[in-house]
């Protein structure tokens, strides 16, 4: 994992060695560590601007269509947990963030929009407030009439994507025009993080009675009653930043979600802030970070994470098993081997229970990174080549269901 420790080590160096230390002379050691992970050029450190701000950011790779050069944005004012940083700090920081963005390009959007004879259906624009905030979301609604009540999916996007990119590229519109499932995709506010990372890294984001898990929830529970979804399956699934808030979710409220798929994601209170969130996507321990212990109430889940994800430590992939595959019980394990028709092995590793039925589903996916699994190109941060990640979570979501 050299890759990894040169990325996420030498960037956590930084932070620490820049503590303490004059405006520009912070943002020169911070510039420096993203210039030798490739992620600035080699000019010199630019003179920190009067009020920059920004948040935690989830360092995903670009997908290869948009990496072409993007004029650079403004960095935008926003409240965050760097806000106490001094600015020449917090102005590398928004320039690595403009840096990633700037990556990003436009094409996922785009094609996201495109109408898909694959799901056919209503794609509904959406929003949902509480004390908490509010927050957009997108709605798939299959096209043919519904024969009873739905099952209901919530999909949390990463960081640097938004419900109309991650629905492209997990092509989970079209399963769900399949398996006659409702999709719901929240989307993060750009006022609560520059970055669109949900908030799984802070302390107050990972509770039920406040933050983000409450939105999300009461957007859930809204889309149930107003479109008739089937309360007994309601399953929760995302990427990186979105899978991590998916296992706050599991945590948070098992009455609620039948089940949990996490894609290159984090342990539910594997952080508190946002020092401890990057020393839990490296691997590390600190403060409470390593110490999510398992569920008191039993919440199956299906895991994926690449062995070669230099973003999002593959420890975190085996702590995640660890949290949802206890829950009090003895589990009987069955491991697989298989490949994908494009190429990509894998290893699938089985909790099952005393009947025999999957509790945990841990997939390792040899030589993948940080990408959705055999996702669409039509999306950001997807990799084709891996085995179908969202057919195989929707397979093992409608075999659960609440009591």
């Amino acid at each position: 994992m050299k890759l990894h420790d040169n990325f996420v080590g030498d960037l956590l160096q930084a932070v620490r060695s820049s503590q303490g230390k004059a405006p520009l002379e912070a943002s020169a050691i911070i510039q420096d560590a993203l210039r030798s992970a490739g992620l600035m050029p080699g000019a010199p450190a630019a003179a920190p601007a009067s009020e920059p701000a920004t948040s935690f950011v989830d360092l995903n790779a670009a997908p290869a269509w948009a990496r072409k050069p993007a004029a650079r944005e403004a960095p935008q004012q926003a409240e965050g947990p760097m806000a106490g940083m001094p600015a020449g700090l917090r102005e590398a920081f928004a320039g690595w963030a403009e840096k990633l963005k700037a990556h990003q390009g436009g094409p996922a959007r785009a094609r996201a929009e495109r109408h898909d004879p694959d799901a056919p259906g209503q794609f509904l624009q959406g929003e949902f407030s509480n004390a908490a905030g509010a927050r957009r979301y997108r709605l798939y609604v299959p096209a043919r009439a519904a024969s009873g009540p739905r099952p209901l999916v919530v999909m949390l996007h990463g960081c640097k994507q938004d419900p109309e990119d991650f629905a492209a590229g997990t092509a989970m519109n079209a399963l769900a025009e399949q398996h006659d499932c409702l999709v719901l995709y929240p989307g993060q506010a750009a006022d609560a993080n520059v970055s669109g990372c949900w908030n799984w890294f802070e302390a107050r984001h990972q509770q039920a009675d406040g933050g983000e898990p409450s939105i999300i929830a009461g957007m859930t529970r809204q889309v149930l009653r107003e479109h008739g979804a089937d309360p007994a399956r309601v399953y929760v699934a995302g990427l990186s930043a979105g899978g991590a808030m998916a296992a706050v979710l599991g945590a948070a409220f098992p009455d609620l979600y039948a089940a949990v798929g996490v894609h290159s994601g984090l342990a539910a209170g594997s952080a508190h802030d946002l020092m401890s969130g990057l020393n839990a996507m490296k691997g590390a321990s600190i403060g409470r970070a390593g110490k999510a212990a398992p569920l008191g109430q039993a919440v199956p889940a299906i895991i994926f994470h690449g062995d070669q994800d230099a973003i999002v430590h593959p420890s975190n992939g085996e702590a995640l098993v660890r949290q949802f595959g206890a829950g009090g019980q003895s589990l009987r394990q069955v491991e697989e081997r298989g490949q994908a028709a494009s190429g990509r092995s894998h290893t699938r590793t089985m909790g099952l229970d005393a009947e025999d039925r999957a509790v945990v589903e841990y997939w390792v996916l040899h030589g993948a990174g940080h990408a959705w699994s055999g996702g669409s190109p039509a999306g950001s941060y997807t990799d084709a080549a891996g085995p179908a990640a969202s057919a195989e979570m929707l397979r093992f979501f409608l075999q659960q269901r609440l009591a």
